[in-house]
C-alpha cells in the first residue's frame, strides 16, 4: 500500500528544497503482511492531498477538528481516516471545509483553475443577471451585456434583453443551473419583453453556442466626456486579469492626455481576480507612493506565525514585469476622489480596491452593496516538493494520478486603517439598482448609473428622474453563480518556510 505521510508536504510558496532536519519525523510502525485479497483497498492520494493542503494553509484550519496537527497519534490512525472517505468531494464537503466558508472551491482538472483566473473559459460570451418573477420561483434573465468576439456578439441580443426560458422550459430557482451553466453547449434561449409593467414571453429565441478558450477583456469601454468645466474618464473593468496592467496603464495615459480630472471607475460585474492587478488600479488612481499601504493578507495562526510584516501589500509604482507586462512607470491620476460604480455583482479585489483606497482619498460609492469577499486564495495542486502551490513551471511535477485543482481560503484582507469587517457587503453611498426597463448603454452618459454619477461630480441636478421602475434584484447572474469566480486571487510568491504538514505528538 502506499503510504501518505503527514510530514511530506513543506511550505513555500517561493519553494527552496525542505531540509530533513526542519521535517518531524514519523516513526515507522511494523507493517503486517495480509494477503491481497483480503484488502479492500482505496484509493485515498486525492484525499491526502486535500488533508494535507489544508492542514496547513486553511484560514480556518484551527477551527476544524480533524485538520487539527494533533488529530493522528499514527501513520496507519491517518491512512485507515482517509480510507473510510472514500468520495473525495464529500470528504472536503463534509468533513473539512469550516461551515462558515462560502468560497472555496475546486476542480477535477487544475487547468480549469488556471484558465478561469486568467479570463479564459468556455462560454457564448452571454453575461446576464437572474431575477425572480415577483410572488413565484420562476426567473428571467437580463443580458448585462456581451463579450467581444464571442458567439453571442454575432447574434441578434444585446444588453437588455430579457429571456424567460431555455429550450422551451421555464426558468426556475431550481434548474436554472442545469440549464444555463449545465453541459448542453448549444441551447435556444426564449426571449421575453415588458407589457403592462410585468414579464411576458415573446415568439422570439435566439441560439448560443459556447466555445473553449474565449479570452475576455477585462476592459469593456473607456472612454472620456465633457460635462461643463468637467473632464470625466470612464473605465468599466470586468475582472482583474493579471496582463492586462499595461492596457490599463495606456487607458490612464490617455486620461491624462485629455485633461481628465475625475474618474468614474465601474465594477458593478466585477467579481474579482488578481490581488496584485488591484494593487496596480489603486495606484493607478490614487499615486505610487510605494509606501504606503494598500492591505495586509492574515492567514491562519502557524502562517502568521512565519510571515510576519512580509503580509503587507503597497501601492505600486510599475505595471509589474509579470505576464507579459513591461514594467512601465504607472500614470497615475493622482486624485483625492474617485466615483465607484460597484453592485451585489462587485466581490473581492474590486472591494479591495475600494476599502484599499478609502483611507487616502474619498471613494463615493453608487450602486448597490457589494458581495461581501474580504477573503484571498491561492490554486493549489498535488505537487509537494513545491508546497503544493502550482506553479506554471511545475507542471511536470505534478502527481499525474491527482490533477485536482484546490482553491481554498487561506486568508483574510484589511486595509491600512485595519478595516476587515465588510462580510455583509460594502454599503453605497449613493443607492440605485439597475432598472431592468431601462438598462441603458454602458459608457455612454445617459445610462443610469453613470448618470448619477455625473450628476454627483458636477452638483447640476438638471429635471433627470432616477426612479426605478423594476429593480434588477439579482438573485445569480453569469459570474456569480460559481464561488470560483469571486475570488481575490493572491500572488503565489511569498516568504520561503519549512513548514511540515502536521507534527505527530
Amino acid at each position: 500500500m502506499k503510504k501518505f505521510f503527514l510530514s511530506l508536504l513543506c511550505l513555500g510558496f517561493v519553494v527552496t528544497s525542505c531540509n530533513n532536519d526542519d521535517d518531524t519525523v514519523i516513526e515507522e510502525e511494523e507493517e503486517v503482511e495480509t494477503p491481497e485479497e483480503e484488502v479492500a483497498e482505496v484509493d485515498i492520494e486525492v484525499q491526502n492531498f486535500f488533508w494535507q493542503t489544508l492542514n496547513l494553509y486553511y484560514f480556518w484550519q484551527g477551527d476544524v477538528p480533524d485538520l487539527a496537527d494533533d488529530r493522528f497519534d499514527t501513520q496507519t490512525a491517518y491512512e485507515e481516516y482517509l480510507s473510510e472517505n472514500s468520495q473525495p468531494v464529500d470528504f472536503l464537503e463534509n468533513k473539512l471545509l469550516f461551515s462558515e466558508d462560502r468560497f472555496t472551491f475546486y476542480n477535477e482538472d487544475y487547468t480549469q483553475l488556471v484558465n478561469s483566473s486568467a479570463g479564459v473559459s468556455k462560454s457564448n460570451g452571454l453575461q446576464f443577471g437572474l431575477g425572480r418573477i415577483t410572488g413565484t420561483d420562476d426567473l428571467f434573465g437580463f443580458v448585462e451585456y456581451i463579450v467581444k468576439n464571442s458567439n453571442a456578439s454575432g447574434q441578434d441580443i444585446k444588453r437588455g434583453d430579457l429571456f424567460i426560458g431555455v429550450d422551451g422550459q421555464t426558468l426556475t430557482v431550481d434548474n436554472y443551473i442545469d440549464l444555463l451553466f449545465g453541459d448542453n453547449d448549444t441551447y435556444a434561449l426564449n426571449m421575453a419583453e415588458i407589457v403592462d409593467g410585468g414579464i411576458s414571453a415573446s415568439d422570439r429565441k435566439v441560439t448560443l453556442t459556447k466555445s473553449e478558450g474565449l479570452v475576455e477583456d477585462p476592459i469593456h469601454v473607456s472612454n472620456v466626456i465633457t460635462s461643463g468645466d468637467k473632464k470625466i474618464g470612464y473605465l468599466m473593468y470586468n475582472q482583474f486579469v493579471s496582463g492586462s496592467e499595461d492596457t490599463m496603464n495606456a487607458v490612464f495615459a490617455d486620461f491624462i492626455a485629455q485633461g481628465v480630472n475625475d474618474l468614474v471607475l465601474d465594477l458593478r460585474y466585477n467579481p474579482g481576480g488578481r490581488g496584485s492587478t488591484a494593487a496596480v488600479l489603486a495606484s493607478l488612481i490614487k499615486g505610487t507612493n510605494t509606501s504606503d499601504l494598500l492591505y495586509k493578507t492574515v492567514y491562519n495562526a502557524k502562517l502568521q506565525a512565519e510571515f510576519g510584516s512580509s503580509t503587507e501589500n503597497y501601492f505600486v509604482s510599475t505595471t509589474g514585469a509579470f505576464d507579459g507586462n513591461s514594467d512601465a512607470p504607472l500614470n497615475t491620476l493622482n486624485l483625492n476622489r474617485v466615483y465607484i460604480i460597484a453592485t451585489e455583482g462587485s466581490a473581492s479585489a474590486s472591494e479591495l480596491v475600494m476599502v484599499g483606497l478609502e483611507p487616502y482619498i474619498n471613494v463615493v460609492h453608487i450602486g448597490g452593496t457589494t458581495v461581501g469577499k474580504n477573503q484571498g486564495s491561492v490554486l493549489f495542486v498535488d505537487d509537494p516538493e513545491g508546497g503544493n502551490v502550482y506553479d506554471a513551471e511545475r507542471v511536470d511535477n505534478i502527481n499525474p494520478n491527482v490533477q485536482w485543482g484546490l482553491q481554498p481560503i487561506i486568508s483574510q484582507v484589511e486595509n491600512s486603517a485595519g478595516f476587515t469587517d465588510y462580510v455583509d457587503g460594502l454599503v453605497p453611498d449613493i443607492e440605485l439598482p439597475e432598472d431592468v426597463t431601462n438598462l441603458g448603454v454602458l459608457g455612454n452618459a445617459d445610462e443610469p448609473l453613470f448618470a448619477r454619477a455625473i450628476q454627483e461630480i458636477t452638483g447640476v441636478s438638471g429635471k433627470r428622474n432616477f426612479d426605478v421602475l423594476m429593480p434588477a434584484n439579482v438573485v445569480s447572474s453569469s459570474k456569480l453563480y460559481n464561488p470560483r469566480n469571486t475570488v481575490l486571487l493572491l500572488n503565489n510568491s511569498m516568504p520561503v518556510s519549512k513548514i511540515p504538514v502536521a507534527e505527530k505528538k
